[in-house]
């Protein structure tokens, strides 16, 4: 489950200071479709830049992700600034984007352009599933993914810590079929995810949530987006 999209969240940001909003204040889903469109644009004009200038990315790309990671606590924890904070973590993630994505495509080249169609092929299927009723965020659905998302997550974290001790599970640098499964595994996850964060914008949609939610609601499908495009590229690349 997208951390980021909360029943929690949508009720505590429902209302502000105990006034209502007015039809015209209110979260849609059109809102949130359109900021999404501006910050995926954002992102691909910055992943465009570093890509065309990989010394300007390779000084760069360090900073972006501290800062991107700082902006993603601060959405997390203030959706007002949302707005503001947003729009440069998308700046911020198209630097280091285009910096990995160079990087890939030097090893493998042609790589990037398939993960960037697979990537939106993926969130496609995963919409037109969500429409057609053939996915439902069902309370047994996100309990299998939120189990789901903190063994990644846990994951993600003991390859971390043992790097620092030289030493790794081998995921991020091996091309076995453990890893590719594993690999594969997450892909899945990263996919599904997506259906519980279209069924959370529509209830916020549904409960009259204030208009900056549909900044906070893009963010947060941004993320997920990002993290399929990554492991992706990854999953391709173990297959190269």
């Amino acid at each position: 489950m997208n951390p980021l999209l909360k029943d929690e969240v949508f009720e505590r940001n429902s209302q502000s200071d105990g006034l209502s909003f007015s039809r015209a204040e209110v979260m849609t889903i059109s809102g949130v479709i359109n900021k999404s469109v501006i910050l995926l644009a954002i992102l691909a004009i910055s992943a465009f830049y570093s890509w065309n200038n990989p010394q300007f990315a390779q000084v760069a790309v360090f900073p972006a992700l501290i800062a991107g990671f700082i902006l993603a606590m601060i959405c997390s924890f203030k959706p007002k600034s949302s707005a503001v904070c947003s729009p440069i973590y998308a700046v911020c993630e198209g630097i280091v984007l285009g910096f990995i994505s160079l990087y890939f495509n030097k090893s493998y080249p042609g790589i990037v352009i398939n993960a960037v169609f697979l990537t939106i092929a993926v969130l496609f299927c995963m919409l037109a599933a969500y429409r057609a009723g053939l996915l439902r965020a069902t309370p047994r659905f996100r309990k299998v993914l939120i189990l789901s998302m903190l063994g990644i997550l846990v994951f993600y974290l003991v390859n971390m810590v043992m790097s620092f001790f030289g030493s790794s599970l081998g995921y991020f640098s091996s091309n076995s079929e453990g890893a590719f499964i594993i690999n594969l595994i997450i892909v899945a996850v990263a996919a599904l995810n997506f259906i519980i964060d279209f069924d959370m914008v529509e209830q916020g949609a549904a409960q009259g949530a204030p208009k900056f939610m549909e900044w906070y609601c893009s963010f947060a499908l941004l993320v997920t987006l990002v993290w399929l495009y990554l492991e992706i590229l990854r999953l391709l690349a173990r297959r190269r």
